[in-house]
């Protein structure tokens, strides 16, 4: 796994969203929906997930909520209707999943080997296995 992978599980899909500016705080600095969501204790990726997994009016409920408890940005008093709805517009269509990184799975029909055979294997196994161990530890 890459650290793109790692800093990105979901690949580019929630940047534009994320990465969008949701207002100034009381210092000037420009505060994004990743920073705000922070500051409100939230992990951006997740709720941006959720976010997206949610229709479109309730996404905006839901972001409207959580810019409202944002009082450090002066301007969200006024306007964080428009701004949750403008910002939900950014979100993927539906919830986007990252490439699997495990192969397919394989049918394995377990009726198709006596269980005997199958418990004769196991223990066949475990015995080689301890007899390997003892043997490279002494």
């Amino acid at each position: 796994m890459t650290v793109s992978d790692v800093l990105r599980p979901d690949g580019p899909a929630y940047d534009a969203f994320l990465q969008a500016e949701v207002g100034e705080d009381s210092t000037g600095s420009t505060v994004t929906v990743l920073s705000a969501l922070a500051r409100l204790g939230l992990e951006p990726w997740t709720e941006a997930k959720e976010l997206a997994r949610l229709s479109r009016n309730s996404a905006q409920v839901r972001l409207k909520a959580h810019l409202g408890a944002m009082s450090y940005i002066p301007t969200l008093e006024q306007a964080s209707g428009s701004v949750a709805t403008r910002l939900v517009e950014l979100l993927p269509t539906r919830a986007t999943k990252g490439p699997s990184k495990l192969p397919p799975a394989v049918n394995f029909d377990a009726s198709s080997i006596p269980i005997r055979w199958a418990l004769i294997a196991l223990i066949l196994g475990v015995v080689l296995a301890r007899f390997i161990y003892l043997a490279q530890a002494g």
